[in-house]
């Protein structure tokens, strides 16, 4: 079988969705851009700002779309095989994940732009709301420990990391340079695009001239080195006016990934490859059952809890009319399956038994993708660094934005107020990443483990159940409004089965280690545990209000 056809296939059935499915969801949400805004009715200039929306669809997909839908389906094809991965890609991204993340912003929308969880607070009790805030803040946490520490592992990559680190922080820079230009000199889009967009390109060359390598400091060897900078840099990127660096920074990251997306694109389309990697390996893999690992290694290719944060956090913010919000959030959704699509077709091309299918996710996803660029016979050496620093640019552009949103989690939680009310939250906020990502764990050989793979299982576990909670709150919502909400009942079931069962999973083994009389500290069962216990406290509570009883509806003020 050709990339050709497997193209086809998947393009064809995303198309179908967005067109079919989309119309169907804007139907059942009504939207009608008549109704008021949050961006116009609370503009302040600073979160609020009606937002065109070519800028805000590159700013929301370049948030959502991390290293989740890069890293997910390899992980996936290469534990199970390509044709799982491509399934629950094309099915969750249609049917859960498309649906998650377009009631949740019109959700958001429609409750003057409020987070999720004070959506859940106005239909549901306050203590839901309160639990529901400090899951979702879990989540984030989670989050940024993950994808601080994937990036980091990309800066020190022997042959291209150094300058790719480079590039990366040149790209920033550039970011930081056109919000001045938009916001300050009053450059109209066009005139910043044609100036900035093209020194993207350069700085992805330039960057291997000037590679930027750390040497050990303290002890520390340069990844940790590279996680503590790169989390001082969500710290800095958090409390600094959205349109200096999360805007700018979302449109030329939104662009440069269409950019990666149409490379990807032409490359299986005309690049004459087959699929040499086996469509099924095993029902059982060193990892665990397809049932449930599948799901929760694919994460943001198919379904992200994390997109709803997004979507409540910033983008409702910015929408500038209702209907944009189908483009937004169910078109978005369906992008980031595009871009799982193309990084499960990295892997495809690859022999199982060759060298380069036992390398990383980001080595792996970048060598395809400077494959594909052979076919414009651009140097090798230039074509892995636009890979990786595609890759980067996927993380980057939602660890800012994930710590944003963290801190705003972190204030409602505490309802922190004052003139450190963004800088005391922040810091919070990234103490347990800073922590976590200093930790050191071997694999049974005695090899170490980074921190991103020790914690790739329970991000994926909690963004899935986020995910699950969230589409049980808007179900409680819309069932509130007397709307129909089969088709967030659905979804939310599935992925709450599947979620807790491997939560359960995880935390097996130290419950029977506790049983059995030894104890040892593990972070990832004790984390599964406590996202348990949460999630479970929250269904009670959901169901009450739900099934049982109709609880009195708050206004917002």
């Amino acid at each position: 079988m050709s990339l050709l056809l497997y193209a086809l296939i998947s393009g064809l059935i995303l198309l179908c969705g967005y067109i079919f499915y989309g119309k169907f969801l804007e139907k059942k949400l009504n939207l009608n851009d008549n109704n008021p805004v949050p961006s116009k009715t609370l503009y302040d200039g600073v979160d609020y700002i009606p937002t065109r929306r070519a800028i805000l669809l590159g700013q929301h997909f370049s948030a959502i779309s991390a290293a989740g839908p890069i890293v997910g389906p390899i992980l996936a094809g290469l534990l199970f095989g390509w044709l799982p991965a491509l399934l629950w890609i094309l099915v969750g991204s249609i049917f859960v994940g498309g649906v998650h993340d377009f009631t949740s912003l019109v959700a958001s929308v429609r409750h003057k732009a409020k987070s999720i969880a004070e959506v859940v607070k106005e239909h549901m009790s306050h203590r839901t709301y309160l639990l529901f805030l400090l899951f979702i803040w879990f989540s984030l946490v989670y989050v940024i420990v993950a994808f601080t520490d994937i990036t980091a592992s990309a800066f020190i990559q022997e042959t291209y990391g150094a300058g790719v680190a480079s590039s990366s922080f040149l790209y920033l820079s550039l970011a930081i340079l056109m919000g001045l230009s938009l916001y300050k000199l009053k450059f109209p889009l066009w005139l910043s695009t044609i100036i900035f967009l093209p020194m993207v390109v350069l700085a992805i060359w330039y960057g291997q001239k000037i590679p930027l390598s750390l040497p050990s400091i303290l002890g520390l060897e340069p990844v940790k080195i590279w996680d503590l900078i790169l989390l001082c840099y969500c710290f800095i990127a958090s409390i600094i006016p959205i349109w200096l660096l999360l805007q700018p920074r979302g449109y030329l990251g939104g662009l440069f990934l269409y950019g990666t997306l149409l490379t990807g694109i032409i490359g299986i389309l005309f690049g004459g490859f087959n699929i040499n990697y086996p469509s099924f390996i095993t029902w059982n893999s060193s990892q665990g059952p397809l049932f449930p690992i599948l799901f929760i290694t694919v994460a943001c290719g198919a379904c992200s809890g994390f997109h709803a944060i997004v979507s409540s956090g910033t983008s409702s913010k910015q929408l500038s009319r209702e209907k944009d919000a189908k483009l937004i959030g169910y078109g978005g959704m369906l992008l980031e399956a595009l871009v799982a699509i193309i990084a499960l077709a990295t892997l495809m091309i690859l022999t199982r038994d060759g060298a380069l299918s036992r390398a990383k996710p980001d080595q792996i996803y970048a060598s395809g993708i400077s494959r594909f660029l052979s076919i414009f016979k651009i140097n090798p050496d230039l074509a892995m660094s636009f890979g990786l620093l595609a890759f980067a640019t996927f993380i980057y552009d939602t660890l800012d934005v994930c710590t944003r949103l963290g801190r705003y989690v972190f204030q409602e939680l505490t309802s922190w107020k004052g003139k450190i009310s963004k800088v005391g939250p922040t810091l919070f906020t990234l103490l347990i990443p800073a922590f976590a990502v200093m930790i050191r764990v071997k694999n049974p050989s005695g090899e170490p483990l980074p921190a991103w793979r020790i914690f790739w299982s329970l991000f994926g576990s909690s963004n899935q159940l986020l995910a699950a909670l969230t589409l049980l709150g808007v179900t409680v919502w819309l069932k509130e409004t007397k709307k129909s909400w089969i088709y967030t009942l659905l979804p939310m079931a599935f992925m709450l089965i599947i979620t807790i069962w491997s939560l359960v999973q995880m935390a097996l083994p130290w419950l029977e280690m506790i049983l059995s009389g030894s104890f040892k500290f593990q972070v990832v069962p004790l984390g599964s545990i406590v996202l348990l216990a949460l999630a479970l406290l929250l269904l009670i509570e959901a169901m009450k209000s739900l099934f049982f009883k109709k609880p009195e509806l708050r206004v917002n003020i």
